[in-house]
């Protein structure tokens, strides 16, 4: 038995939600929607793809957030968000029932809370890295000068050669 309710707009969101991981928010109406759907994006843990399905958000605004993140900004209520995007709080209200402010200490955090990017990585930085040695770093930033960014995390392992267990050991420390 499905256990949503015989509502055609919620059914056809949730399809859309479900079947397309970039679909945007579009009204007021359909955040509701994705509340009871159980949506919920972490302010503290957002990529720009989760931030790019809000209404009304522009990449550039997504890319910042998620740099402020990474840098140690923690986002407590949707007066930070806004402050941070220098835009009053009641244009961010709508958002608010998607949002949860969930507060990290370094100790709960099962992976770092600074992830790095191996294509703007420099060796010191890579060699920080759990299950990167020097050698591994020398091969990510020459591999990446030779050959360009790297795409994603497939493309990474397959350009280095890597092993599935060094990939699966890797993968909780690299952001691309």
């Amino acid at each position: 038995m499905n256990w949503l309710p015989l509502n055609p707009k919620l059914q056809k969101l949730r399809a859309k939600l479900l079947n397309d991981p970039y679909y945007r928010l579009q009204s007021g109406e359909e955040i509701q929607l994705a509340v009871k759907l159980g949506m919920r994006i972490d302010a503290n843990q957002a990529t720009v793809d989760d931030w790019l399905r809000l209404p009304g958000l522009s990449i550039h605004q997504a890319r910042s957030l998620v740099e402020l993140s990474l840098s140690g900004v923690k986002f407590y209520c949707i007066e930070d968000v806004a402050a941070a995007l220098a835009m009053p709080t009641q244009r961010l209200e709508p958002l608010k029932p998607l949002l949860n402010f969930i507060y990290y200490d370094n100790e709960s955090l099962d992976h770092p809370t600074q992830l790095v990017n191996p294509n703007t990585a420099t060796i010191e930085q890579l060699v920080k890295i759990p299950f990167m040695d020097v050698s591994l770093a020398a091969a990510v930033v020459q591999n990446r000068l030779s050959a360009g960014s790297y795409r994603n995390l497939a493309d990474f392992g397959r350009r280095l050669d890597l092993p599935g267990e060094a990939i699966a050991q890797l993968m909780y420390f690299l952001r691309f």
